[in-house]
């Protein structure tokens, strides 16, 4: 590693044994592997900067700290390494609020780093300070939904602060954290030394006796039930998983965020529970007699706003089903359902047990005669409805026109990216996925803009891939920087744009609930359905762009884009019509002036 040796901090010369305190942290990310640092530029933060030009770490450049914080963790979800994000004091930290939040929100491992003013300066409002009603503390803005944020005070903690950043990062529930640094300690002189990474343990595991219930509960049940979460994606722990569900003949349901986790065309598969699930996943969901929940918090999208009455009963009233929670995080274990077996465990080592327990406790395998054919029609039923839904040649393309072109024109294993509308729900609905592709979209946060920036760190972190950002044109009109940054970046990101000139899915739901839309779709001066020219923004910004004049020419330009390895937008003209919704969301009720009970 070079040391710059220039006299800093009032001394006459360099001291070998010591470097600034940005050399120290740069030298130690270099030491924990990062490879890429996403950000932008301030004056509180060019003192780290100038210490990673001298680095191998490459400085990916977003020209908005949104698009910055969503491109970290694109690269996380996609690598499996921690993002990590560079800020700057006041409106530049502020501006990454939302997407830190969204990370941390679906348990993805971000280091926010943020640089601050000069820590003598506190309180007196200097340039950027945020400091109006209440004293200096712009860490203040992160704790609700950061795991911890640190405010270094000294040079010589910053170290040890980042050691523990990374290690609170990524053990147990992973999630978004904050180093904050006032401006003056990047530049202080501090002892070199190595602070190496923390060794990474696992979390607990199942004890042998706990397993040994869960085997039996699911070996006497019913009509048991597999809900499949986001904290279970491959890896190891899929394995022991499918053992259990085949060994007892046991089907599964995901959330949003677990699709994929199992290969849609797994014949024990029924797919996804809730308002956007299928009626015959709520049909079973609703009563089944035994659910083991694994890495999953009953999110309200995935409960039907958690009725009884349409996806899950759980409880432990007559007729109600029992619920097996497993989840790393004990605060999420019987949040919104009374459970029978609550266990805070890491879910890779929990089924790991309770496999080896079903098989002692039923040898051999068992069969529910015409489950499987049951499923089978089923899912059958959803993707082929939906490509004949998608065979229309109706002008705008409809969305599941849209979706049968990507599924026929993309390799296996590409990773599509979404942001929020039709693009999420309706992959997550209908779009069959490949065993080997993958599917990254906003959970918790539902955040639109998302897609675009995320798909360009999912790039980064996946450079031989095809990566599509499958976004709407208000999705990407919220995050035009991604566009610019692709191409900076050299990343063959193919931007489609289901471009219906509306935040479409809000516009169907005011129509449906109201009358009518207003506020939700965009117009011209005259009244005329306005968008920008989004092909022509990519040709202005020096990527590929691709006008699709009429329904034979998506797929053709998918494949043009796909061949030629260099950032694209597709602008498609889509009509706005709603994602099929089976099952129910309260939303509607409270439109209606129909509230639960109270208490």
């Amino acid at each position: 590693m070079t040391v710059d040796t220039r006299p800093q901090d009032g001394m006459a010369g360099g001291d070998a044994a010591q470097v600034t305190a940005a050399e120290g942290l740069v030298r130690q990310l270099e030491l924990y592997g990062v490879e890429y640092v996403f950000g932008t530029c301030g004056h509180t933060n060019i003192a780290l900067l100038d210490a990673l030009g001298r680095s191998p770490i490459t400085f990916v450049i977003a020209r908005h700290e949104q698009a910055a914080a969503h491109a970290a963790d694109g690269y996380a979800r996609a690598s499996g390494r921690p993002g990590v994000l560079l800020l700057h004091v006041g409106p530049g930290m502020m501006n990454a609020v939302t997407g830190v939040a969204t990370a941390a929100l679906d348990s993805v491992p971000l280091i926010a780093i943020a640089g601050d003013v000069p820590s003598y300066y506190y309180g007196r409002h200097p340039h950027q300070e945020v400091n109006l009603h209440a004293d200096a503390d712009q860490t203040a803005i992160y704790r609700p939904f950061v795991k911890r944020a640190w405010q270094v005070q000294r040079a010589e903690d910053l170290g040890r602060f980042t050691e523990r950043a990374f290690w609170t990062a990524t053990s147990g529930r992973p999630g978004a954290v904050l180093i904050n640094v006032p401006m003056d300690l990047f530049s202080r002189r501090v002892a070199r030394e190595d602070h190496p990474p923390s060794e990474h343990m696992s979390g607990p595991g199942l004890p042998a006796p706990v397993a040994g219930r869960i085997a039996a509960l699911l070996d006497g049940a019913r009509q048991p039930l597999i809900y499949l979460g986001g904290g279970l994606r491959g890896g190891p722990g899929r394995a022991p998983l499918l053992s259990i569900a085949e060994h007892l003949d046991i089907p599964i349901v995901h959330s949003l965020m677990g699709k994929g986790a199992i290969p849609d065309e797994h014949p024990l598969l029924l797919g996804m529970p809730g308002f956007w699930g299928l009626s015959t996943t709520n049909d079973y969901a609703r009563t089944a007699d035994v659910v083991l929940a694994l890495a999953t918090r009953f999110a309200e999208t995935d409960a039907s706003s958690w009725d009884p009455r349409f996806t899950w009963n759980l409880g432990r009233e007559p007729g109600q089903g029992r619920l097996v929670q497993i989840d790393i995080d004990p605060a999420e274990i019987g949040r919104n359902y009374p459970v029978e077996i609550g266990a805070a465990a890491d879910v890779t080592l929990a089924v790991e047990a309770i496999a080896a327990a079903v098989h002692e406790v039923r040898p051999e395998p068992v069969s529910r005669p015409g489950l499987r054919e049951r499923i089978r029609t089923a899912r059958t039923e959803l993707f082929a409805a939906s490509r004949e839904r998608g065979r229309s040649d109706d002008f705008p393309l409809r969305p599941e026109r849209i979706l049968r072109d990507l599924r026929d024109a993309l390799p296996d294993d590409a990773v599509l990216v979404t942001d929020v509308g039709w693009n999420k729900n309706g992959v997550a609905q209908c779009y069959e996925l490949p065993a080997e592709g993958r599917f990254i979209t906003p959970g918790g946060a539902s955040t639109m803009g998302f897609g675009p920036a995320a798909a360009v760190g999912v790039q980064i972190a996946q450079p031989g891939r095809v990566v599509v950002a499958l976004v709407g044109d208000g999705g990407m009109s919220a995050q035009l920087p991604a566009l610019p940054m692709a191409v900076e970046q050299g990343l063959p990101v193919i931007f489609v744009v289901m471009n219906n000139r509306a935040h479409g899915t809000i516009a169907d739901l005011q129509a449906a609930n109201f009358g009518a839309s207003y506020g939700c779709e965009f117009a011209d001066p005259e009244g005329r359905p306005y968008s920008p020219d989004f092909a022509a923004l990519a040709e202005s910004c020096g990527a590929d762009g691709y006008r699709i004049p009429d329904p034979g020419s998506l797929a053709s330009a998918l494949r043009t884009a796909v061949a030629r390895r260099r950032p694209a937008v597709l602008d498609v003209p889509m009509v706005n019509e709603p994602v099929p919704t089976p099952g129910h969301w309260n939303i509607n009720d409270i439109y209606q002036g129909v509230f639960p009970p109270s208490g």
